[in-house]
């Protein structure tokens, strides 16, 4: 590995150790009913992201506030002592990726197959504090 690959390696390495976030991998749902929901709690503040999560009516807004429960959980994890309330958290980045399709055979009438793609996808929430991206700009 050439020495600008490792520096940038290490670089991003670093960053990621900042960052306060959780992965949720192989979901078996269509990645574009994944991104309708992941699209809704881009931007908002945690508290209200959960409540539009809990009273949607989609099926992805189940998993998605599991996994935002799991992003705040992480947060808890390296800011011991520090509470939820005060440290106004949002929802920084919400992203989906695809991942694996499975291709599946239905029989069709008079021989014939038709294929059918079963998509999952990957879906990564990260979670931030407004405080601490205050400070950061006023030092800037």
């Amino acid at each position: 590995m050439g020495a600008r690959k490792r520096n940038r390696a290490n670089q991003l390495k670093e960053e990621k150790q900042d960052k306060y976030y959780a992965v949720l991998r192989n979901c078996p749902t269509s990645p574009r009913k994944m991104r309708l929901v992941a699209d809704m709690i881009k931007g908002v503040e945690v508290n209200m992201a959960l409540d539009l999560l809990k009273y949607s009516s989609k099926e992805a807004s189940r998993k998605v506030e599991k996994l935002l429960l799991s992003a705040i959980a992480n947060w808890q994890a390296k800011n011991e002592g520090a509470r939820i309330e005060e440290s106004s958290l949002f929802v920084k980045e919400a992203f989906v990726n695809q991942s694996r399709t499975l291709k599946r055979i239905q029989p069709a009438p008079q021989g014939r197959a038709h294929r059918i793609k079963k998509r999952s996808n990957h879906v990564t929430i990260v979670i931030d504090s407004q405080n601490i991206n205050e400070e950061q700009e006023n030092l800037a």
